[in-house]
């Protein structure tokens, strides 16, 4: 394995401070606000959506709770003069009806590409929990987000937001088809069902779903260890053919399918918590998933940089 270009590595890092203060939102200033306001009923816009999404990626990037984000505007006016001070509940409204898209935050593949699916749990706050403890009051809970990641370019693909009690299995569907066009999918044993095998079948792409500890044991099959392998194929033969495989030799299989490469979701919840914090800003669950979103948009643009 070749040792990484440090230097390279280095300007990668500052040219992402770099991006998130880009003020080319400025040049087309008036163009896309006329564009906004063009039969709008109401208030029009004072400011346009390019403009918004800079300060979401200031209030997600530096971690500003949107008083101190106005005052952070308010000193970046002094080096810019063209700029604008929205106050901010402007700010929080309109970050918070922002509708930001991963697909455009990622280039397009030329080919299918191999995801990881898995999920993390997200605090709902970072306040209480020593009171909570001390004096045994009820938990709040924590918000679930469920990653499918580019296994080679460590991007968020597409992703969910739920609270803790949905199970990782009922966004596998989900995740995999909005993840546009997949050759294989990499999981681990909490996503092992007879339906999302069924389901990849059904769509061409190949399953690397570590299977569950099973139970049957089918007569007359020994692994390399002289052991008799417990199978169990829960009436899907899609499923049973990956049992039987993993049964025989789990090293093996684990090669075939490249399974290693499952630590790149591992990898990007790691970075993600780092850069953003473990615990959601906003109060109610819609802000929450929103925030969540417009996290993970920044995050692939600071990535892709």
């Amino acid at each position: 394995m070749s040792s990484r270009n440090w230097k390279e590595y280095n300007e990668q890092l500052v040219r992402r401070g770099e991006a998130l203060l880009d003020f080319d939102f400025l040049k087309g200033w008036g163009v896309e606000l006329k564009e906004m306001n063009a039969g709008k009923r109401g208030k029009p816009y004072d400011y346009p959506l390019s403009y918004i999404r800079f300060l979401a990626f200031i209030y997600v990037a530096f971690n500003l709770p949107y008083r101190q984000l106005e005052g952070f505007i308010r000193a970046m006016i002094r080096l810019n003069p063209r700029l604008e001070k929205p106050d901010h509940a402007t700010i929080h409204r309109r970050v918070m009806k922002l509708n930001l898209n991963l697909s455009d935050s990622l280039k397009k593949p030329g080919k299918p590409i191999t995801i990881a699916v898995d999920a993390s749990g997200i605090k709902v706050t970072n306040r209480g929990d020593w009171i909570r403890k001390k004096w045994k009051k009820e938990k709040r809970g924590f918000l679930k987000i469920h990653f499918a990641v580019d296994t080679k370019k460590r991007r968020i693909i597409s992703m969910e937001v739920t609270d803790e009690r949905t199970g990782d299995i009922k966004k596998f569907k989900s995740l995999v088809k909005g993840s546009g066009r997949v050759k294989k999918v990499l999981a681990d044993a909490a996503y092992d069902s007879r339906d999302n095998f069924s389901f990849l079948k059904e769509n061409g792409i190949e399953a690397g779903i570590k299977p569950r500890k099973v139970e049957v044991v089918p007569k007359g099959w020994i692994d390399l260890k002289g052991r008799r392998p417990s199978v169990k194929a829960r009436g899907n033969i899609a499923r049973k053919k990956e049992v039987v495989a993993y049964s025989m030799n789990q090293e093996q299989w684990k090669k075939k399918k490249g399974y290693g490469q499952r630590w790149s979701v591992e990898s990007v919840f790691s970075a993600f918590k780092r850069i953003f914090g473990e615990h959601a800003r906003a109060k109610e669950f819609d802000n929450m998933v929103r925030e969540m979103r417009i996290k993970a948009f920044v995050y692939n643009f600071l990535a892709s940089c």
